[in-house]
């Protein structure tokens, strides 16, 4: 593989368009196992998250940082990772992601995690906010009404949007992807707002999962402008990953057409190539592999290079999706930077790329492509 082109990938800032902070707590090793997974059922006795692809690339490219030889035994790491603070590892594994700048989703969990602000009094890098759609409607629907409930969620979003650069919603998480694509009316919504708002009265948790409201937050996320993440793909077992597949997004996708808004879908693993066709057919579509990428570890090449294939390289993105574990912030730099490094060193060596070019497509999607969607500065 060229020199330079290796050399450019391990140095470029990347911009990390979906990701987490990290922990705020110092945590039991069982619960870091867990944190590693996308179940959230107990580990079964004898098992262990280390063996698994994703804890297979944690000893290896973060043992290093510990001062430990790659591939550590896991006794090991977590002795060494024990030694130091949630602030401490923090600032060793997000600094050696070299991430210019985080877009952070802090609408998950947010109050085990680092704020913001400490993030940013602590590193160089730019932090900035996309909101979470559901987030902001389970926030406000205590004081609302059924009559009232859209227009009191379009004030609130406004509010919750002042300087944030993108939304986010779960509705795969929440529905699944196989939703009515029409704009509720106001008379649908109303009804679906009743119906919520008296089973929030008998103590229930605010956890929106109607698909008529669902489909409002995700309409009024598209009048305001903003970019509109929605996660596809790969992720706990609160969601059915038959109906996160994004092609089921295409008569929504058709709806939104004229309306200006960009929709990037996240992480989308194992339906990877179903997303680049959707970027490639629709202008108004982005895709990345973010989560998938940390959990396949050393088999991440094939998805990394997986993703090159349809869509134009204008339209592919990088992130992390990391929460919690600051490893996971600097495994999803380290594996993206391998898997771009070998799938466009193996075409320069095979002079179907030129290795300019190479270099120039590994900046679009480390970097460009995210400033200029986001509005981001360009320095």
């Amino acid at each position: 593989m060229s020199t330079e082109l290796r050399r450019h990938i391990a140095t470029l800032p990347l911009v990390d368009h979906h990701v987490h902070a990290p922990l705020a707590a110092t945590v039991s090793r069982g619960r870091f196992e867990t944190m590693i997974t996308e179940s959230d059922r107990p580990i079964p006795s004898g098992v262990t998250q280390f063996d698994s692809q994703i804890g297979f690339a944690i000893r290896r490219h973060c043992a290093p940082l510990l001062g430990l030889p790659a591939h550590a035994p896991a006794d090991t790491y977590w002795n060494a990772r024990c030694g130091r603070t949630p602030e401490q590892l923090s600032d060793l594994f997000l600094t050696e992601a070299r991430t210019s700048d985080w877009l952070l989703d802090t609408g998950f969990k947010s109050d085990e995690l680092l704020p913001t602000e400490t993030l940013a009094a602590r590193m160089p890098a730019r932090f900035s906010e996309i909101v979470r759609l559901e987030a902001v409607l389970e926030e406000i629907a205590a004081t609302s009404s059924a009559a009232s409930l859209a227009d009191d969620f379009r004030t609130a979003l406004a509010e919750a949007t002042v300087s944030a650069v993108g939304l986010k919603s779960i509705i795969a998480y929440r529905y699944g992807f196989d939703f009515a694509p029409a704009r509720p009316s106001a008379q649908e919504v109303e009804r679906a707002a009743g119906a919520w708002l008296r089973e929030l009265a008998t103590g229930a948790r605010a956890r929106v999962s109607d698909p008529v409201l669902l489909r409002m937050v995700l309409w009024a996320g598209v009048d305001t402008g903003l970019p509109l993440q929605l996660h596809a793909g790969y992720g706990d077992p609160d969601l059915d990953l038959r109906r996160c597949d994004p092609l089921l997004l295409m008569p929504w996708l058709k709806e939104i057409e004229d309306a200006g808004t960009d929709v990037v879908l996240l992480h989308c693993y194992p339906y990877q190539r179903n997303a680049g066709f959707l970027a490639q057919v629709f202008p108004h579509v982005y895709f990345d592999v973010g989560l998938g990428v940390n959990y396949t570890g050393a088999a991440s090449t094939a998805v990394v290079a997986e993703s090159l294939e349809l869509a134009p390289f204008t339209k592919v993105l990088y992130s992390s999706d990391a929460w919690g574990p600051p490893e996971l912030h600097h495994l999803g730099a380290v594996l993206w930077r391998r898997g771009m490094a070998r799938a466009l060193g193996d075409w320069v060596e095979e002079g179907e790329w030129a290795e300019d070019e190479a270099i120039r497509v590994a900046t679009m999607i480390g970097r460009t492509n995210a400033q200029r969607l986001y509005g981001l500065p360009r320095d």
